[in-house]
């Protein structure tokens, strides 16, 4: 038996999320453990390294099974994606240590919320950007931004429907810029609650149209009330743009 890791970029557009549960189907857990059976016969889960919600869209997501197959660690990539649809691709394969879990190693994941800040739409971004009319000062959301980096409890800046344990997390960077059209906002850290990044950006987006001031964000923190930040931008302007294993891959994690 040997685990082999995939990272995976999709279009997240037409599926419920990552995550396969027994009331949610159309998953790309589920396209994932599909392919890996119709390519080796075996029955598989994958283990995910990063949930994202229905919608939400990915570079480089992590994902590991584990397989009897002979077929080498590297070439699961090529042999997987001429079985998955073509909104979900393997963008690399490698055999790691039996022992290895992307969930319990020193890691960071950088998530980019993407604003489409024109007066009328873009039909050919509207599944990939978040469309907001009104004028946005990115200068202003960077400002606001500062006062998340840090080591926080985020339970303002999470769905209340979240079932962690702790909702102390570390963001390592926050910027916001613009490109064009589009305002870009990339946040980094060590996790991530339920819907933190989409709550993030709908508070900065909010302080960036002109209401409320870039300070307010501390007070935010402070409160620990979900009530109290910002709404949770919709899912289709989110993505997962990598997952970095600090110290490299180790033999265990």
């Amino acid at each position: 038996m040997k685990r082999i890791m995939l990272t995976v970029s999709y279009d997240g557009t037409a599926y419920n999320g990552w995550a396969l549960q027994k009331s949610t189907h159309n998953t790309i857990e589920e396209m994932l453990n599909r392919a890996i059976h119709g390519l080796t016969g075996e029955e598989v889960q994958v283990i995910g390294a990063s949930r994202t919600d229905a919608g939400v869209h990915a570079y480089g997501n992590v994902a590991v099974f584990d397989t009897k197959s002979t077929i080498p660690g590297d070439r699961f990539s090529f042999a997987l994606n001429h079985i998955l649809p073509e909104d979900i691709r393997v963008v690399e394969s490698r055999e790691v240590a039996p022992t290895f879990h992307p969930r319990h190693c020193n890691t960071e994941k950088t998530y980019e919320y993407r604003v489409l800040n024109t007066k009328t739409e873009v039909p050919t971004k509207r599944l990939y950007t978040y469309h907001f009319s009104m004028p946005l000062d990115e200068m202003v959301m960077q400002e606001a931004g500062q006062y998340l980096v840090g080591e926080h409890d985020f339970t303002s800046f999470c769905n209340v429907e979240s079932q962690a344990a702790s909702h102390v997390r570390t963001i390592k960077d926050v910027n916001v810029r613009r490109e064009g059209d589009e305002v870009i906002i990339s946040v980094t850290g060590n996790g991530f609650l339920y819907n933190m990044v989409r709550i993030i950006a709908g508070t900065l987006i909010q302080i960036g149209r002109g209401k409320g001031e870039p300070s307010d964000v501390q007070r935010m923190i402070e409160a620990k009330d979900r009530s109290a930040a910002g709404p949770t931008a919709p899912a289709q302007g989110l993505f997962l743009i990598k997952y970095v294993f600090v110290d490299g891959i180790p033999e265990n994690c």
